[in-house]
């Protein structure tokens, strides 16, 4: 299952053709990419290398007036740009960065600095739960990576369906536009 999310959000594909293009490809990743380009199904990842210079920058205030955000998304063209579609995606974006507060858009964004901090603050928890040594180095990896998926953007459930990913949903609006998507950076406001 792991295999076929990274596909997924690799190439935007749906379930199916990735786990068909999984088992064609006996569970080899970079096989499997290959294979989806081949049959034209892979766009995600054609379009992620081009330009998107282009976009709108979506603004959600709440209904209290005490928390505000705005939020840049690029995409490739004016044409997507000036979308209702692309401007309702935009917003939900700035909605869902009011709920979840994330830090930074990528998990690979966040400081090393700000990680640190939190593994003396875990590894001081484990040591007063007498954790071995062994088990506490499993444990830290783990907790970072939860962290920075925790505070990451692309990484949270979206607010609106916590099923999807915000990456997930980003994905899934590339492909519906035929573009390249991108959220460029935000600003969480409040009182």
């Amino acid at each position: 299952m792991d295999d076929i999310k990274k596909l997924r959000d690799m190439t935007g594909v749906s379930t199916m053709a990735c786990k068909k293009a999984l088992e064609e490809a006996s569970s080899d990743l970079e096989k499997a990419v290959e294979l989806l380009r081949k049959r034209g199904e892979a766009k995600a990842v054609e379009r992620s290398e081009r330009s998107a210079s282009q976009g709108v920058v979506a603004s959600y205030v709440h209904s209290n007036l005490k928390l505000g955000v705005l939020v840049q998304v690029n995409c490739e063209t004016d044409f997507v740009a000036r979308n209702e579609d692309f401007g309702v995606f935009a917003k939900d974006v700035a909605m869902h960065i009011a709920a979840m507060n994330p830090l930074y858009i990528r998990p690979e964004e966040v400081p090393n600095e700000l990680v640190e901090k939190e593994r003396e603050i875990w590894k001081a928890q484990l040591a007063a739960e007498k954790k071995p040594e062994s088990v506490i180095m499993k444990i830290m990896e783990g907790k970072e990576k939860k962290f920075r998926e925790e505070v990451s953007l692309l990484t949270q459930p979206f607010v609106k369906n916590p099923d999807v990913s915000v990456s997930q949903l980003l994905i899934d609006m590339a492909s519906k536009m035929g573009e390249n998507i991108q959220i460029a950076r935000f600003t969480r406001f409040s009182l």
